[in-house]
């Protein structure tokens, strides 16, 4: 029992370790400090958190409200009839046949993918840029990282020969891969071509993708295609509410598991058994008619695609104009512009990392952007993230439902309906001519 004992104080005292000197999540502290800002009086301009303007369809606001009675415990895996809704929503969203009894449910993807990490006994691949959180949780958990670097050149994605190389090195061991498409911070997906070129590799060394595809149904052209239907025996697929059903909010994730994963399944069940027991009962039973979507939801979904598209290119063209590298963006409403071809001019004011970049912009123009460093970039590297969603998504959205879907929407609109990005956007590309 001594033994026992101590080793459990060596564990705490790890875990310990692998907490202190943390900071808050990057995308928190940013949308908290542009509050502080304007507290202030500051006029910000608030692109560094992601977050979708656009209101929760009305059909599911009125579940919610017809379900706000339900007051008891329910499964830790989900709710029944919402694993049933998420099973069908990948069978007809991705052609990939998915159990119910195979989908864990839970308060948010972000919780989900922090107990995947704490079940998964593995070394973890993660191409940069990434999401701001994976590599926190896996510092958290003590997991072995491995950071691919991608490039502006590869649009950011990761290359199967990239990944190959790394697995070869040592082929048998158990490895998780962590892919995001669209992807936070870059708004770029990929193509069928290179999924079915990264499923053979998976398949080669039998990896685990966790396939994050949180912003899959606001890919922009509305053809997101999942890496499952090329590889589903290795494939997790994570989804929610968060981005395309505008709920971020409610918190509500998905993760949908093949068979030969259930003993993954299950120990994560295990394990949200004794942390967060099960999410919140209103929000599971509105989540089903969310993911049983229907007429109402895809034709809201068009809309919001085609607004997002538009913002997304417009602000795109405005920055390579001005001299950043940007490529246009093809989902979620991200843009990772590389300010490079700017590097002796920044130097020039003293600015020579991605912190002090967006540190000068926000003091110069009050746009807010997070450094590229937050997404596992180099300190020096002159990227930052651009979240093109600060208006008012409700008015836009009314705007654009008066205007035939066949029809593009025009900068007119996008000033209009769309002004504080639209505005922000202008201004970061006049200081960028200043300094150029």
């Amino acid at each position: 029992m001594e033994n026992n004992h101590q080793g459990n104080n060596n564990q705490h005292y790890s875990l310990n370790l692998n907490v202190r000197g943390m900071g808050k999540s990057a995308t928190m502290a940013v949308n908290e400090l542009s509050a502080r800002l304007i507290a202030e009086g500051r006029t910000v301009y608030k692109l560094g958190l992601g977050q979708s303007p656009f209101p929760v369809p009305d059909c599911v606001v009125e579940a919610l409200r017809h379900n706000a009675h339900q007051k008891d415990y329910l499964e830790v895996q989900g709710l029944r009839a919402l694993r049933e809704a998420v099973a069908a929503f990948h069978q007809k969203s991705d052609g990939v046949p998915v159990s119910p009894e195979l989908v864990q449910v839970g308060p948010g993807s972000k919780e989900l993918m922090f107990l995947l990490q704490v079940a998964f006994y593995g070394d973890l691949i993660v191409p940069t840029p990434c999401w701001v959180s994976y590599a926190p949780q896996a510092h958290i958990v003590g997991h072995q990282i491995n950071f691919v670097p991608t490039s502006f050149a590869g649009r950011w994605r990761i290359s199967p020969e990239q990944l190959d190389e790394l697995c070869a090195e040592d082929p048998t061991r158990p490895r998780l891969v962590v892919l995001n498409y669209p992807g936070n911070p870059d708004g770029l997906t990929y193509n069928q071509d290179e999924l079915m070129r990264l499923a053979e590799i998976g398949r080669e060394y039998e990896l685990i993708y966790l396939s994050d595809e949180i912003y899959g149904k606001i890919n922009h052209s509305g053809n997101h295609v999942s890496i499952a239907r090329y590889y589903p025996e290795g494939t997790i697929i994570s989804s929610g509410l968060s981005k395309w059903c505008g709920a971020g909010g409610w918190r509500l994730g998905t993760f949908a598991f093949p068979p030969c994963l259930k003993w993954l399944l299950l120990a994560m069940t295990n394990l949200a058994s004794e942390t967060f027991t099960s999410t919140s009962a209103p929000i599971q039973y509105a989540a089903v008619r969310a993911f049983q979507m229907g007429q109402e939801i895809e034709l809201y979904l068009a809309h919001v695609r085609r607004i997002l598209s538009a913002m997304g290119r417009w602000s795109a063209a405005k920055l390579r104009d001005a001299g950043a590298r940007v490529h246009d963006p093809e989902g979620a409403f991200y843009l990772f512009p590389d300010f490079s071809p700017l590097s002796p001019a920044l130097a020039a004011r003293g600015i020579r990392t991605g912190k002090q970049l967006t540190a000068a912009i926000l003091q110069d123009t009050g746009v807010a952007l997070l450094p590229g460093v937050e997404f596992s970039r180099s300190e020096s590297e002159l990227t930052a993230r651009l979240a093109y969603v600060d208006f008012d998504g409700a008015k836009a959205l009314v705007a654009g439902q008066g205007i035939p879907l066949t029809q593009p929407l025009t900068e007119d609109f996008l000033a209009a309906n769309c002004f504080k990005t639209f505005e922000a956007v202008n201004k970061l590309a006049e200081w960028i001519k200043s300094i150029s």
